[in-house]
């Protein structure tokens, strides 16, 4: 009987895992280490899922995002910003890695050593997602959407083909912009401005 098979898609693929299979986020964090060249991510069901590189376009737009956001953070020292090869271990038992995070310095102080060093146990309070052209829309949403249900408090999801954003926050309806020129991240990141210019 098989226990273990492959789901492949455009651009990531699922390897289902029976529950006789799971990690513990300690073995999670072990596996990802020893296999630094994979960047990977656990659903809460705990099946992983192995992403694929981005493209440059992609890359450099990703890039000038969280650019843009260490900037504001340095300015205000509100708190520590996060690229996408961070891993989070989120309420639900999901291990995510969005593309930009953000989380609070207060948050991030009350964390141990160890927490610090491992997979951090919570949700970022912000999070941007940038999909690739071959992304799937559905699966983007279902991450944003599982961000929120775990205390997320503002996310953005990128979606340059359609030119929009989503905007996600807790207890309101997803919100989509059609092609903005700037997004607005108070009250959570105060004064924050972020500039679409030459985005799109």
């Amino acid at each position: 009987m098989e226990l273990i098979h492959l789901v492949v898609a455009m651009t990531q693929s699922i390897l289902r895992m029976p529950a006789t299979a799971g990690f513990t986020s300690d073995q999670f964090y072990d596996l990802c280490r020893a296999n630094p060249d994979w960047k990977l991510e656990r659903t809460a069901y705990g099946d992983l899922v192995v992403m694929a590189p981005t493209g440059g376009e992609t890359g450099a737009r990703n890039a000038n995002l969280l650019i843009r956001l260490g900037i504001w953070n340095e300015q205000s020292q509100l708190g520590i910003v996060f690229d996408s090869s961070t891993g989070f271990h989120l309420p639900n038992g999901a291990d995510r890695s969005p593309d930009v995070a953000w989380v609070r310095r207060e948050r991030w102080n009350a964390l141990t050593t160890q927490q610090r060093e491992t997979f951090p146990p919570l949700t970022p309070d912000f999070v941007m997602e940038l999909m690739s052209p071959s992304d799937n829309l559905a699966e983007a949403q279902a991450k944003m959407q599982e961000y929120v249900e775990n205390d997320m408090q503002l996310g953005w999801l990128f979606n340059r083909v359609a030119k929009q954003v989503e905007v996600y926050r807790p207890a309101q309806p997803t919100e989509v912009l059609q092609q903005p020129s700037q997004l607005l991240g108070s009250p959570v990141l105060p004064g924050f401005i972020l500039s679409l210019d030459g985005f799109w």
